[in-house]
């Protein structure tokens, strides 16, 4: 196929998982505000979750379709420095303050559980081609550890997210119409999102093959920006109404799942342990985003109200250098 041809169909499915990505997150909310869950717990957990779905169905994908384990991994790591690069963005467009000021210090937990949880997969990284990370089959220990992260984390944000809350009220149950009509669409668009990201790790394939690019570099730039896209719908759309903590919030979360998906993608790689089988650069996505979770922690304690040339604070310039130097780390021979 042309060239021309393989950058069309990434940018149509670019531009299908944008359009149904909007719609989840917007049904998401409609139908967590229906049954009662709280505004953190969705920017947390729920819209951070539905956004990360194509990083979900796309690393999936990679390794079970286009057979690429540093597509997958790429998309995966690309997407944590890609959402820590967009806050660094919401710091900067959003005008009414400071993003760290106004934002809850609780979300330095969000943070703390992605540094542990990137750090076990840099170690993991460096270890693997030695042979010296344990495995269950197919399937490294690191990933079954990825897992349990995730599920420890959901946990104690829950609960802290309840103590933060406020006593609910009693009121009429939800509107059953309403609610039916948000879950159809919210699966209509899930729909489609499964459908484009199952077929962006072969365009990506493709792409990377005919432009000479590694796969590492088309998943950590390329197709994470592409998977992005309903993390960037979602985030706008709570700065409009002034959401700072649930816009943080699904950036912050959206890490978390998406370290996740990266044990996912080991279990579904037939071959061996997918860490084995990945280049070298990932593991300089993985520390750059440890670097970048630790300007966010260090903003959110120190709160830095002064804004760089009128528009970005220094932790927000901080972010845009280091997203930047991975570029270059991925980009080098």
């Amino acid at each position: 196929m042309a060239l021309w041809g393989v950058w069309l169909q990434f940018l149509g499915c670019m531009a299908l998982i944008g359009v149904a990505g909007v719609h989840l997150s917007r049904q998401g909310e409609v139908i967590a505000g229906l049954t009662g869950w709280s505004r953190g717990w969705i920017g947390l957990v729920l819209v951070a979750t539905v956004t990360s779905l194509p990083e979900l169905v796309t690393g999936l994908g990679a390794v079970r379709v286009a057979g690429s384990p540093d597509l997958a991994a790429g998309d995966a790591l690309g997407s944590c420095v890609f959402n820590l690069l967009l806050v660094a963005g919401v710091d900067g467009l959003y005008r009414r303050g400071s993003l760290f000021v106004l934002a809850s210090s609780s979300h330095v937990f969000s943070a703390a559980w992605s540094v542990g949880a990137l750090a076990l997969v840099g170690l993991t990284l460096l270890l693997s081609p030695q042979g010296r990370v344990p495995v269950l089959g197919h399937v490294s220990l690191t990933s079954l550890a990825l897992l349990l992260l995730y599920l420890m984390a959901v946990r104690a944000l829950y609960r802290i997210e309840n103590r933060r809350a406020e006593s609910p009220v009693a009121g009429p149950g939800p509107d059953r119409p309403a609610l039916r009509r948000a879950v159809m669409v919210y699966l209509l668009a899930a729909l489609i999102i499964v459908a484009a990201g199952l077929w962006l790790p072969v365009v990506g394939a493709a792409l990377a093959r005919q432009m000479g690019w590694t796969d590492s570099l088309v998943g950590t730039l390329l197709m994470a920006l592409v998977t992005s896209v309903p993390e960037m719908a979602a985030t706008w759309g709570a700065l409009r109404v002034g959401a700072v903590d649930m816009a943080l919030g699904n950036l912050l979360g959206s890490n978390l799942f998406d370290l996740l998906i990266l044990g996912l993608d080991d279990l579904a790689y037939p071959v061996g342990p997918l860490y084995a089988a990945l280049a070298p650069a990932q593991a300089y996505t993985a520390l750059v985003a440890i670097l970048m979770n630790a300007v966010v922690m260090g903003a959110l304690v120190y709160r830095p109200a002064r804004r760089l040339w009128g528009t970005v604070s220094p932790a927000g310039a901080m972010l845009v250098g280091l997203y930047l130097l991975n570029i270059w780390l991925q980009a080098a021979p």
